[in-house]
């Protein structure tokens, strides 16, 4: 089972540089709507079965052209939401970074929590907790390897990959995930296991091999001396848009 965590595009407050939280109406920008439709046009050729989202504007958008393509509906999981930041939601980015918090978000993530809002340890319980249980649902369902989107925010995305990769939560912030890429991890019996992270370049053909629809062999885990390519180029593509 493999998922496909994709975070939303580049939004009004990613530019405002304030601290969006759950707030309402924060769209994509124009930047961000293109990152949409680049999205679809990279993932739609996949085998992907089912796409599931935060219910905030910002994911629905971002999957909603990918969605079309593949003939799908985008299931929203409030268990995706973005942290509920409480009374910094809103707020500047250059004003919070004086906050003593600040600090505490940046090296012991396992134990901040935001004022009226949560901890980022029940952020990374809720999100990994519905990666799983999605997981599982869809391998019932479909009686096999499934790949599947789940679109979120940033820190739900860090805090997904921090557990896939077996690291303390207090690391997380160690991860990159810019608006508009994806990560991959494959679920198996035995552990998690990373393929991409903050991946925003072009050709993810080789994710089709993990699906029984392509005929393609199924991996259970690394391989003994180290992985064998299955691209031959990679670019991210970021440095024409470094708002992205």
């Amino acid at each position: 089972m493999t998922v496909i965590l994709l975070r939303h595009g580049v939004s009004t407050s990613n530019t405002a540089h304030t601290l969006a939280g759950r707030s309402a109406g924060v769209d994509l920008t124009d930047r961000g709507r293109e990152q949409a439709q680049a999205i679809a046009r990279r993932l739609g050729s996949l085998p992907i079965e089912r796409i599931v989202c935060s219910p905030l504007l910002r994911c629905q958008r971002t999957v909603a052209p990918l969605a079309d393509a593949l003939n799908l509906e985008a299931e929203p999981d409030e268990r995706l939401l973005e942290v509920d930041y409480g009374d910094w939601t809103g707020k500047a980015l250059a004003d919070l970074v004086t906050e003593p918090l600040w600090k505490v978000v940046q090296r012991h993530a396992s134990g901040a929590v935001f004022p009226s809002g949560e901890g980022l340890a029940q952020v990374q319980f809720r999100a990994v907790s519905a990666i799983r249980e999605h997981d599982r649902e869809f391998a019932m369902k479909h009686g096999g390897d499934v790949l599947w989107v789940a679109c979120t925010h940033g820190d739900v995305i860090k805090s997904i990959l921090a557990d896939a990769f077996g690291i303390h939560l207090d690391g997380f912030q160690r991860i990159v995930v810019e608006p508009a890429s994806i990560s991959v991890v494959r679920y198996t019996a035995t552990a998690p296991y990373v393929w991409r992270v903050n991946d925003t370049g072009t050709d993810l053909s080789g994710l089709a091999a993990i699906s029984p629809r392509t005929g393609g062999e199924s991996r259970s885990g690394p391989v003994p001396g180290g992985e064998t390519g299955m691209t031959a180029s990679t670019d991210n593509g970021v440095t024409e848009h470094p708002d992205s």
